[in-house]
């Protein structure tokens, strides 16, 4: 009875300790106004805000239009590429050079010019000759910009000749019809591609910066003295800097899940409890490189930086962005151990495939991993003097 006493006894002792440490930091964190107002109300305001700025679907593209011909098929052509959606009008200007000077103003992307003669020419040469010509300062916008004219330019073509075309009773010409369908996402939501991912950099930088700030706020208060001379062990320390923020990435998580559901009407297909099941795995891993940022810096503007120079890496080569299989070979392998591109990867997948858990069981386990070795090495790091 002795024998099995004492470990019970001593397990007590360390439980009421850590008991006490995080007693002690919900504390610190609840009578900081302004630190509670930095984890709860910017991350809702960014989430409302990002998804709107943060828009890659290219629309109103400034177009300039020289109409040598004042046809009727000229008027169509026009309202054809004006009433798309995607092209708003800068100008109608008598000459190509006039046009021209609206792009180095930066007042127009495109000039399509429509040659005199474009009807007439149709009818009787059954061929025309257009103009366009693309601002490509911004290649991502000139590439798109174009592709939207030269596509509205093919229906318009395509109209034509079902005019020109007599009906038959049986079309001698073979044809190929296209029936396209697009899975996981039918109407092409932006929202639905970039509100998961935002999500996932908020609780990232939220769970990173404030665990970041922990220990450094000790040292700047003085209080790691008194620690430093106690008997509390260094993983007691770690455990009680670490649980309170994993706790409140979990209120973080919840927010922006009901934001881009009430705001987006983004209802995730997979299972919830999945994506709250990856949600501790990962705020393990990111809390283990804030506290990790945190024993190796000694003022709060030292792990400031350090969190900022990582987080940005973090943004850029995680996936939100730019899709991860487009990077060169080096920047592919600097993405396998960011945890944030597998967060980002597993979000969408449940979130818009509906994936299940042997989808994700390989991200779990590389993440599982990450946040192992880094409140390891974070643990190992904090030196503790007696």
């Amino acid at each position: 009875v002795q024998t099995c006493a004492l470990p019970i006894f001593y397990i007590t002792i360390r439980m009421r300790t850590l008991k006490f440490l995080l007693q002690k930091e919900y504390r610190q964190i609840f009578r900081n106004k302004t630190l509670l107002r930095m984890m709860f109300m910017v991350p809702i305001i960014q989430l409302i805000i990002l998804p709107q700025a943060a828009n890659f679907t290219i629309r109103n593209i400034n177009i300039a239009i020289v109409d040598l011909d004042h046809s009727s098929y000229s008027q169509k052509f026009l309202n054809k590429i004006l009433s798309s959606g995607y092209f708003k009008l800068a100008a109608f200007t008598p000459t190509y050079n006039a046009a021209y000077e609206l792009i180095e103003k930066d007042k127009a992307d495109i000039v399509l010019q429509i040659p005199q003669g474009f009807e007439r020419n149709l009818y009787r040469e059954n061929s025309q000759t257009l103009s366009v010509s693309v601002n490509a300062i911004n290649g991502v916008k000139a590439a798109v910009g174009s592709g939207y004219l030269t596509k509205i330019i093919q229906e318009f073509n395509n109209q034509i000749r079902l005019d020109w075309m007599e009906p038959l009773k049986m079309n001698p010409i073979p044809n190929i019809e296209v029936t396209s369908s697009n899975w996981y996402n039918p109407t092409l939501s932006y929202y639905l591609f970039m509100v998961p991912g935002i999500l996932v950099l908020l609780v990232t930088l939220v769970a990173g910066n404030m665990t970041s700030q922990n220990i450094v706020r000790e040292k700047e208060m003085g209080t790691i003295e008194q620690i430093n001379v106690t008997p509390v062990k260094k993983y007691h320390f770690i455990l009680g800097k670490l649980i309170p923020f994993w706790t409140l990435g979990f209120v973080v998580f919840t927010l922006g899940l009901l934001i881009a559901r009430i705001v987006y009407g983004i209802i995730p297909l997979g299972s919830v409890a999945l994506l709250y099941l990856f949600l501790s795995v990962y705020l393990l891993a990111i809390l283990g490189f804030g506290l990790l940022i945190s024993t190796y810096s000694d003022t709060p503007m030292q792990a400031n930086s350090l969190t900022f120079f990582f987080v940005q890496i973090f943004n850029m080569m995680g996936g939100l962005y730019t899709p991860i299989d487009s990077m060169p070979g080096w920047a592919k392998v600097i993405t396998e151990v960011i945890p944030v591109s597998y967060f980002i990867e597993v979000q969408r997948m449940i979130v818009i495939k509906g994936s299940q858990f042997h989808d994700i069981l390989h991200h779990i386990l590389i993440v599982l991993l990450m946040g192992i070795i880094l409140n390891t090495w974070a643990i190992l790091n904090y030196r503790k003097t007696t």
